[in-house]
């Protein structure tokens, strides 16, 4: 890699969307990269994605947040139902909450594709290296090599892994860390085309795990109807194998869901409208005693895999991107220092939201009214719960992970 601004040179393991958010923000901060994708093409895989407003905060300062607007559906409110079709807790969303930035539902590979092209248009189209899965990495006075498995070598000053849920990077510096930690539950995802429902653009939490939970967003808006999203999760004993791309089986499923039929929506019509149906054991790992080892550090779900709730998975990534730019940019003579302080800034806040995914994600919410109720139908949500404690529920979820409105 040859150096072409202030920075150090930063050569980037992953290309998804943590790995792209990266290499644009070190381009916007003037710190040269390149990034090194395993796969050899990018196929349009997974289902959806919300991005939170600290998130898109992030994304509207790389000049994102117009494109990212034309292709997806901006969230207007967050609901939560039992599995009796009865509202259990309803609050806006994003600007409709007074935030400074929406909150926006999109396709995974839509905001691939918007990452990838201002990827190429920026950094030249050879930005991106595809067919180079990284295979290990060393460090030397002054840089790193990264090896990789039938493409040689690449040089760099400093070395980034962003290569996701099975990381490389991560394996190497922790081999003895073991399994990840399993919660008892597994989720189905697909994506519909159906009518829209609600408001056109509500995030719905509704059920919960021990019967089946569903969460179910508009991903994209089509002509008369919409991409809609959803998870089906239920406790089932551990068998998948963590792979964002293996496909399961609707019987498996959707007995939970048989008879959620609902003046708003038909679930099982829905579920089984879907094109095709991914499966994926809802895992963790335990938060690491750091990320940064000398010239090499780790970001996004390498860093910190979390439980697939609150919505935080993708917006951490985000959120680390940005933080390492600024970090690379106002150390350019020390890359090991500005590792140590991007590790010190983002570490302990993605350590305590994995571990707050464990315990009080917003879907707890919906494990209050289940066991306050016996998993049956209420006259009326008061007399369960009031409205303020379950707002209060949602509010310490999001100072957590820090999301601040305006308003």
């Amino acid at each position: 890699m040859k150096r072409s601004g202030a920075g150090p040179t930063v050569l980037i393991a992953g290309a998804g969307v943590a790995g792209l958010t990266t290499a644009l923000a070190l381009h916007r901060a003037g710190v040269p990269c390149l990034v090194a994708e395993a796969v050899s093409h990018f196929d349009p895989i997974g289902a959806g994605i919300n991005i939170l407003p600290h998130a898109t905060a992030r994304l509207h300062a790389l000049g994102l947040e117009s494109e990212l607007a034309k292709r997806a559906v901006e969230t207007r409110e967050s609901v939560f139902f039992n599995r009796f079709g009865q509202l259990i807790f309803r609050e806006p969303a994003g600007r409709h909450a007074g935030f400074p930035h929406a909150q926006y539902s999109i396709h995974r590979a839509d905001l691939h594709d918007v990452l990838l092209t201002a990827v190429r248009e920026r950094l030249g189209p050879d930005a991106v290296l595809t067919g180079h899965r990284l295979i290990r990495v060393t460090q030397r006075p002054g840089g790193v090599t990264a090896h990789f498995d039938g493409r040689g070598e690449l040089d760099a000053e400093v070395l980034v892994g962003a290569d996701g849920i099975h990381s490389a990077v991560r394996r190497q510096l922790f081999p003895d860390e073991g399994e990840p930690r399993y919660s008892g539950v597994t989720m189905w995802r697909g994506v519909s085309t159906w009518p829209s429902f609600l408001s056109g653009a509500s995030m719905v939490r509704a059920g919960w795990l021990t019967t089946g939970k569903l969460v179910v967003y508009p991903v994209r808006d089509l002509p008369e109807q919409q991409l809609v999203n959803w998870v089906a999760e239920l406790e089932t004993p551990r068998g998948a194998h963590r792979d964002w791309t293996r496909r399961g089986e609707l019987d498996d499923f959707l007995p939970a869901f048989a008879d959620w039929r609902f003046d708003w929506l038909d679930v099982p019509a829905m579920l089984a409208a879907a094109s095709q149906i991914l499966l994926f054991p809802m895992v963790d790992q335990d938060p690491l005693p750091r990320w940064s080892h000398g010239r090499v550090t780790l970001l996004g779900d390498s860093a910190h895999p979390m439980v697939p709730r609150g919505s935080n998975g993708a917006g951490q990534a985000i959120l680390d991107a940005a933080v390492l730019a600024e970090c690379l940019a106002a150390q350019p003579g020390d890359p090991v220092a500005a590792l140590e302080e991007y590790d010190r800034r983002r570490r302990p806040p993605t350590s305590e939201i994995v571990l707050l995914n464990r315990r009080t994600p917003p879907d707890a919410i919906l494990r209050e009214v289940y066991e306050r109720t016996g998993d049956r139908p209420f006259r009326h949500i008061d007399d369960v719960v009031s409205q303020t404690y379950l707002a209060e529920i949602a509010a310490r979820y999001r100072v957590a992970t820090g999301q601040v409105r305006t308003a």
